[in-house]
């Protein structure tokens, strides 16, 4: 799933710290890569299963366009305000659509726990409310890299 974290191998988080960290996250920023090589970065809200990080954008959003055109993104997840609270994740790789473009609601079985944990973290529900202008984001990703100040010495 991921390449090793050689750097800062000590403030890394371990798989457990970072699948928790994710889950009581909420928002995330999202970097894509415009047509003229130029960074775009958005803020959105996200859900995480444990191996992809799923991201509900407006279809209509300059982020959707530069995806469908070239989907190679990163996205930081982080927290603290101090020099000793900070953590965070930086997760890269390929954006692929899943499900209608847009969403509304069509079976689709591998939007099923994405939607569950979206709902519940955003929502307060077990059933995702579809707008027809949303649709799904899936990044697996090839480069996970975390840190937690808190693991520094003193």
């Amino acid at each position: 799933m991921t390449d090793t974290q050689r750097r800062g191998r000590r403030i890394m988080m371990t798989p457990g710290e970072l699948d928790a960290f994710l889950a009581e996250q909420r928002t995330c920023r999202v970097a894509t890569v415009g047509g003229d090589g130029a960074p775009h970065v958005g803020a959105l809200w996200f859900a995480w299963d444990g191996a992809a990080l799923w991201l509900y954008s407006i279809t209509r959003s300059k982020r959707w366009t530069q995806v469908r055109r070239d989907p190679r993104i990163a996205v930081v997840v982080d927290d603290g305000h101090e020099y000793g609270e900070l953590r965070g994740v930086e997760l890269s790789g390929r954006a692929e659509c899943v499900g209608e473009a847009p969403r509304t609601g069509e079976t689709c079985a591998e939007l099923d726990v994405p939607e569950r944990l979206f709902a519940q973290k955003y929502f307060g529900t077990t059933a995702m409310p579809h707008d027809g202008r949303h649709a799904w984001l899936r990044l697996t990703p090839d480069s996970v890299v975390s840190w937690d100040f808190r693991k520094l010495p003193g």
